[in-house]
């Protein structure tokens, strides 16, 4: 009998649009979220993921910013999130990104392992990317290309400080 993990890996990810989610511009990206997250829900590893009454994350706030999205999500390990990234529909609305979203000079996506059962907050996902900013990839904020083994992160403690938001 297999053991249940002890941790799941959470992901988030922002974008700073280029337009309004409403915009003919936006029309495509708006138009293949349903479809990517169901594909996204019933992918091998995927466990949980942000979403609003809305169905997705576009209406929650993220660094005090209406112009960033964000999209934040817990997978059994970094190969299921990997797999569900760049395969299928998600690869490619992955490959038009710039079409929608500004270019960052930051890190916009940050990795962490959650203790099984754990659905991280908005504020949490804000640390953690901020931490990776700041100090780049480590046990407690990483990336796919530098990742950490599961139990390396400890949980966030405190509020995200004030002022440290997303610069274009």
């Amino acid at each position: 009998m297999t053991q249940p993990a002890a941790y799941e890996l959470a992901q988030v990810n922002i974008a700073r649009l280029k337009a309004p989610l409403d915009s003919p511009q936006l029309k495509d990206f708006v138009d293949a979220l349903d479809p990517v997250n169901a594909v996204a829900d019933s992918s091998d590893g995927f466990i949980w993921r942000l979403q609003s009454d809305s169905g997705n994350a576009t209406d929650v706030p993220v660094f005090g910013d209406d112009w960033l999205i964000v999209n934040m999500s817990v997978w059994r390990d970094t190969n299921a999130l990997t797999a569900f990234m760049y395969q299928g529909q998600h690869r490619e609305l992955l490959s038009r990104r710039r079409e929608w979203f500004e270019k960052l000079q930051e890190a916009v996506t940050a990795l962490w392992w959650v203790p099984a059962g754990h659905r991280p907050t908005v504020a949490e996902a804000e640390a953690r990317l901020l931490h990776l900013r700041t100090h780049g990839p480590t046990p407690y904020a990483f990336t796919l290309r530098t990742s950490f083994p599961p139990g390396a992160s400890e949980p966030v403690l405190g509020e995200v400080p004030e002022g440290l938001g997303c610069s274009v």
